[in-house]
């Protein structure tokens, strides 16, 4: 047994990857989109397994498949690691749902369906909450009530932990070196966007809090805001806490900013003049910029600093914008390096700088599927 099936899956999409872990070829991927939404034809994930398992007809070997990966958004402070899926593990997701209403229900689905599919093969739960579980008590406690932190499990839990963990490891090697023996400020900036400090392999901040909607600006999602403007806005314009986290959530950040949520179209406008997208990127680049210098206060020591995702892959604009004014720290890029454009790991910072700036793309599939193969006990074939 030699394959990975990895399930993926968001609010209302299943992401789907089989992997053949001896060289970590894609045997088959794709994506089911619109999941439950009245534009798609997918009624819910359990109808969406279904669909991937028609997608997968001819390709997956069943005696070959030694277990199926899941990533779940939230996993509380119950898990700390990727975990074997068996029904207390379910219940316990169960129970989390009032701290990712829209992704656990979705994930759980998708589980329950994915056992009836392969009842024979292990399933494993890895978990976006779980890399930053290493957090110190003083980084993921809010001041609030004690009443609120101990019975309503308010605390910060961070995420997008699966592709944090994977760039910090790859940005080591690039490095030369073990991940325990450097520290790296690692930018995811996607649709959803959030920062994490490294330190010797282990999360010890991010910017993502109790929810995804701390942190950075986003497409879709306001970032840090005084949470005194929610209760201004509920006074003056009477709006429910349903219709005002669904604001800021899904019609705040670069959308409200500059009439889009996608940065190639805010960076093309920007250059044409247009004055609110120009405010949108300062806005945007402004955001991580301070982040940056929070963590290289946070780490002490700062090795590397890795942009990862969609735009962090992609956008030499964002990436030179949030760096800028860094170099008395020992952070530029080399205009020329950061220009070029690739698909592969890179470094995109002058030789002689003192702090390694990297584009690395992610692969949380990967990641899941290494993890799953750990908890199995199969760790000496899931790493390169």
């Amino acid at each position: 047994m030699n394959q990975v099936l990895v399930l993926n899956s968001g609010s209302s999409s299943i992401k789907y990857r089989l992997i053949d872990m001896d060289d970590r070829a894609r045997l088959a991927d794709g994506i089911v989109e619109r999941i439950g939404e009245s534009a798609g034809s997918v009624a819910d994930h359990a109808a969406g397994m279904d669909v991937v398992l028609a997608a997968l007809k001819g390709k997956l070997d069943r005696s070959r498949l030694a277990a199926v990966g899941h990533r779940v958004v939230h996993g509380g402070d119950r898990f700390r690691g990727p975990t074997l899926i068996d029904d207390e593990v379910c219940d316990t997701i169960r129970k989390l749902i009032p701290l990712a209403p829209l992704h656990n229900p979705a994930n759980l689905t998708l589980i329950e369906a994915a056992r009836s599919a392969f009842p024979d093969t292990p399933q494993v739960a890895v978990f976006d909450t779980a890399f930053h579980q290493t957090l110190p008590d003083y980084a993921y406690t809010y001041a609030v009530p004690q009443e609120w932190r101990t019975d309503l499990g308010v605390r910060r839990y961070g995420f997008h932990g699966t592709s944090h963990q994977y760039v910090s490891r790859r940005a080591a090697a690039m490095l030369g070196r073990e991940p325990e023996e450097v520290n790296v400020i690692v930018l995811h900036l996607g649709n959803g966007a959030s920062v994490c400090a490294v330190r010797e392999g282990k999360s010890v901040d991010t910017s993502m809090g109790m929810t995804p909607l701390e942190g950075l600006v986003m497409g879709t999602r306001s970032g840090d805001l005084d949470p005194a403007v929610c209760a201004y806005i509920a006074r003056q314009a009477g709006p429910s806490a349903e219709q005002i986290d669904q604001t800021l959530n899904k019609a705040s950040g670069l959308l409200a900013l500059a009439g889009s949520n996608d940065m190639r179209d805010v960076d093309t406008a920007a250059a044409k003049g247009d004055e609110a997208a120009r405010l949108a990127l300062d806005v945007y680049c402004y955001r991580i910029r301070k982040y940056i210098g929070a963590y290289l206060a946070a780490l002490g020591r700062v090795d590397a600093l890795a942009f990862t995702a969609g735009i962090g892959e992609n956008s030499a604009t964002v990436r030179a914008g949030a760096l800028l004014g860094l170099e008395h720290l020992g952070i530029s890029v080399s205009p020329k390096r950061n220009a070029q454009e690739s698909k592969q790991e890179r470094y995109i910072s002058p030789y002689w700088a003192q702090t390694a700036v990297l584009v690395v793309p992610t692969d949380e599939e990967i990641e899941i599927a290494d993890q799953a193969l750990q908890v199995l006990g199969r760790a000496d074939t899931a790493q390169p």
